[in-house]
């Protein structure tokens, strides 16, 4: 059966849908199999405006797809006309991890304030922003990342030190061993006579 248009289930099914667009899953990095497993979701307040196809949470707010978890003071989802979801997380700090597809790593991210733009698949992160992958960290005061071309964009400086630059801490990759020769195998000749 399928619940009427202004039922409490038909508003948490758009919810679920807005919020399972809005997750970052969509990554180019992001483990895969987390789109397909149940969000996780907590907050002191939540209020949805069908009318607006608009969310908001408020107040220690934890939502988990997956190996995926975001921690904010206050998220809100919308979204537009032509179906994409936007979403922005405000706090101090947004915090947000995710396994890396094939990799046993995480990727994590951190900011005042965190916005993804479903149309354009792209992630940003303002004031304080810091993405760490394995032991790389890269910080500055904004930083985006566009998951359709994997380009990421890291601008330096603060609202209090605008001329601030952008640190990085990069590990060198480890070398591949080349394999080892297998061992030589000696046999009795059948041709040498005594």
């Amino acid at each position: 059966m399928k619940p009427s248009a202004g039922s409490p289930a038909a508003r948490i099914a758009l919810l679920c849908s807005v919020l399972a667009a809005w997750l970052p899953a969509g990554t180019a990095l992001a483990e895969r199999a987390d789109r397909e497993k149940p969000i996780h979701l907590e907050a002191d307040r939540m209020t949805v405006d069908d009318a607006k196809q608009v969310a908001v949470f408020e107040g220690d707010v934890r939502m988990t797809q997956g190996t995926m978890t975001i921690r904010a003071d206050k998220v809100v989802v919308r979204q537009d006309e032509d179906g994409f979801q936007h979403g922005t997380a405000y706090g101090r700090p947004v915090i947000f991890r995710q396994k890396r597809e094939g990799a046993e790593e995480y990727i994590e991210g951190y900011g005042e304030r965190m916005e993804y733009d479903g149309r354009a698949n792209q992630l940003e992160l303002f004031t304080e922003a810091r993405i760490v992958r394995g032991q790389d960290e890269v910080r500055g005061s904004y930083i985006s990342y566009n998951a359709v071309t994997e380009f990421f964009k890291v601008v330096g400086g603060s609202p209090q030190k605008p001329e601030g630059r952008v640190r990085a801490v990069i590990q060198p990759k480890a070398k591949e061993q080349p394999a080892p020769e297998p061992p030589l195998s000696i046999k009795p000749s059948g041709t040498l006579s005594q």
